[in-house]
């Protein structure tokens, strides 16, 4: 039986297309006309009552079956009244004398004020109402998607609640559409219904004219009774459906199946089922109504109505769960806000020690997020949206620029206040550790103190928190006087958001991890199918790949062109016989292939400020490779170390002028080692190799690292 119920919608479908075929007695006729009455009721109070489309998403789809079956009672009633001398039912029999009421040119009028008025101003202004709808819906649906995004990136959700946020836009976004279509089903039911009622009166009165040879005057007044009596008891309910499709529209999707939605919607409809009934029990009141039909039909609504009443009290979790196919109910908490429940849920115990023997729950404290940002109480203003923070919005811009730039898309970032931070305190975290620290006076602004300042501003000392730069906190009344004098004048959330962004790129490489590695490749794949089937996993394994592309990054070189990586792994794989373990090797041959985008990074008017190696440096560094366990590294006297280290640091004051970022220029064979070499003292400084800059670039040395006399001595 249960099986049964649940195959309720097709089975009736399959029935209202045999009304097509098959002719009905006039009393099911009149049973069929009090159901298409009573549903069109029930979906008007349902869309009257719900709140949003959502709660009753299945109303397309509901909107053609009705639509279905209207048409198959206005076929039987057609065949009947054609066969039976304008006969069909008591139903259309009560309609049609109650409203002629002896007068057939009244009635026809006020029929047709009824038909042109569902025709033109119903339906007409559902569709219309619904392609706005639509049109609409599709145009905010960039701008929830964002929002959705500054939720996440804020902390206010989490993962799985923004990915139903997202589903339920994109659900919305199909209800509407299919809205649009729906509303054409209406129109054409309309029109259609005109002409089943030109057919009724004139085909039913050549047929009685001819066959029955009754007078004219008694053929009009039987046929015209039947053509308004079946008019209106198929315009009301299609009149009814309109409406219910204009509500709708004016104020989705459910992830069941139909048979399923319809019994879980309409189920946690009482009211509106209860309100139907007592509608169909006042109709028994109109003289010659079929009384017995009605009252039956009337108790049946009124006393399931009531009886699911009783059971949605005793069971609350059938309205929200059931009813609503996992949308939450009217009146429940905002999605989004507050914390995912989980479907079942075991009552959390008093005390915490009793919660933290359970083993499993004391794993909910080992996450770590891969980036976290804190900040003081005064910092807040920046962070909260609802007091115009912005913060939000240069986090998802930064994200995008940096993903455009370096084909690395930087994970979400958890935002929080913290009571362990002064006031106007931040700190940034990297997987749970503090990296960063800063300081903030967010009623000032920052200004950078130039070279050689024409004069000195009043102001609060300080060091700009990204580059290190000497400033001075200033008060906002004299950013254009701190200007005049060459200061360079920065807000209190372009610090905070230049600090981040620094941050963020210096350990770009430790937050690519395995599942990003993967969803790259499978990015990829959409693009160069054949190039990943050759790839992976025959030649090249993700622990490798995961390895180049966190080399890459660690270096600041872009990662975006992954097919020019895969192809340049693939051939040195293959051509050249080097062995996989050799990944300092695959990743010089990687960056000579991306030669073109490391020299566009460090290049301005086509020229590249540099600092070279004294060929004797470079010789006596070559000597001084040693084997071991993790292949060659640089292995040079403390006295030579201290004097590179010496150097570097008077030549790279040279590049202070200049925008372009440091560049230390060495061969092929030396870069990496001494790119490890001098990283752990100045991580921002770029060792590039000749090979990995193009031919049409002109080279500008402004300096050189030499082996001087001390560096002689100890080697």
């Amino acid at each position: 039986m249960k099986k049964l119920l649940s195959y309720s919608v097709v089975l009736f479908v399959l029935t209202v297309i045999l009304l097509l075929i098959i002719p009905l007695p006039a009393a099911l006729v009149d049973v069929a006309i009090i159901l298409n009455m009573s549903l069109s009721m029930m979906i008007l109070v349902t869309t009257m009552t719900i709140r949003e489309p959502l709660e009753f998403s299945i109303f397309p789809s509901l909107l053609l079956i009705t639509t279905l079956f209207r048409l198959g009672i206005n076929v039987s009633t057609t065949r009947n009244i054609l066969s039976n001398s304008g006969s069909s039912g008591q139903i259309i029999k009560a309609f049609g004398d109650f409203i002629l009421r002896g007068n057939v040119v009244v009635g026809m009028i006020i029929y047709l004020i009824i038909v042109l008025m569902q025709f033109i101003v119903i339906t007409k202004g559902a569709e219309r109402v619904s392609e706005v709808a639509a049109r609409f819906t599709l145009d905010a649906m960039p701008g929830k998607q964002m929002a959705i995004d500054a939720d996440l990136n804020s902390g206010l959700i989490n993962e799985q609640q923004a990915k139903i946020r997202r589903e339920k836009i994109q659900r919305e976004a199909d209800f509407y559409g299919s809205m649009d279509g729906a509303t054409k089903i209406v129109k054409g039911d309309s029109v259609m219904s005109l002409i089943t009622t030109a057919i009724n009166l004139i085909g039913g009165s050549i047929i009685g004219i001819v066959q029955s040879g009754d007078t004219i005057g008694n053929v009009l007044n039987t046929y015209s009774i039947a053509t308004v009596g079946d008019g209106l008891v198929g315009q009301i309910p299609s009149l009814l459906i309109s409406t219910a499709t204009g509500m709708i529209v004016t104020r989705a999707v459910s992830e069941g199946s139909l048979n399923e939605d319809v019994s879980k919607q309409f189920m946690a409809q009482p009211t509106a089922i209860m309100i139907s009934g007592v509608v169909i029990a006042v109709l028994t009141v109109i003289p010659g109504m079929p009384v017995i039909q009605l009252a039956i039909i009337s108790l049946g609504l009124i006393g399931g109505g009531f009886y699911l009443s009783r059971r949605i009290k005793a069971e609350p979790g059938l309205a929200m769960a059931g009813a609503f196919g996992g949308i939450a109910a009217p009146g429940a908490e905002p999605e989004g806000i507050a914390e995912e429940a989980p479907q079942e849920e075991a009552p959390r115990p008093v005390s915490e020690e009793e919660y933290f023997k359970d083993v499993n729950n004391v794993y909910t404290l080992l996450s770590v997020e891969a980036i976290e940002m804190e900040f003081g109480y005064s910092l807040i203003p920046l962070v909260d949206e609802s007091v115009g923070g912005r913060l939000i919005n240069r986090i998802i811009i930064f994200r995008r620029q940096y993903a455009q730039d370096m084909g690395f898309v930087i994970p979400s970032i958890r935002l929080r206040d913290s009571s362990g931070l002064n006031t106007n305190q931040y700190c940034i975290k990297i997987k749970g550790e503090e990296v960063a620290k800063g300081e903030i006076l967010v009623d000032y602004y920052l200004a950078l103190e130039p070279e050689n300042p024409e004069k000195e501003i009043d102001g609060i000392e300080t060091i700009e928190p990204a580059y290190g730069i000497p400033s001075r906190w200033i008060r906002p009344e004299d950013r254009e006087l701190a200007e005049i004098y060459g200061y360079t004048v920065i807000d209190p959330l372009s610090v905070l958001v230049t600090h981040l962004s620094e941050v963020v790129k210096q350990h770009a490489h430790e937050l690519i991890t395995r599942q990003e590695v993967m969803h790259l490749v499978e990015n990829t794949r959409k693009i160069s199918p054949e190039l990943i089937e050759e790839a992976f996993p025959n030649l090249i394994s993700y622990s490798l790949f995961q390895k180049i592309l966190t080399s890459l990054l660690k270096e600041g070189v872009p990662i975006k062109d992954l097919e020019t990586i895969l192809e340049t792994m693939i051939e040195t794989i293959s051509d050249t016989g080097l062995p996989v373990k050799d990944v300092d090797g695959m990743i010089e041959n990687i960056r000579v292939a991306l030669k073109r985008t490391i020299t566009r990074m460090y290049c301005e008017d086509g020229s590249m400020k540099v600092i070279t190696l004294d060929a004797e440096l470079e010789r006596t560094m070559v000597g001084c490779l040693s084997k071991g366990e993790r292949g060659y590294y640089l292995a040079l006297s403390p006295d030579i170390l201290q004097s590179l280290i010496n150097q570097v640091t008077v030549q790279l004051k040279k590049f202070s002028g200049f925008s372009q970022s440091p560049v230390i220029l060495t061969s092929q064979v030396m870069r990496v080692h001494f790119y490890r070499l001098i990283d752990q003292f100045y991580p921002n400084v770029r060792v590039l190799s000749f090979n990995e800059i193009s031919n049409n670039v002109q080279i500008q040395s402004i300096g050189s690292l030499t082996l001087d006399n001390t560096g002689r001595k100890g080697a």
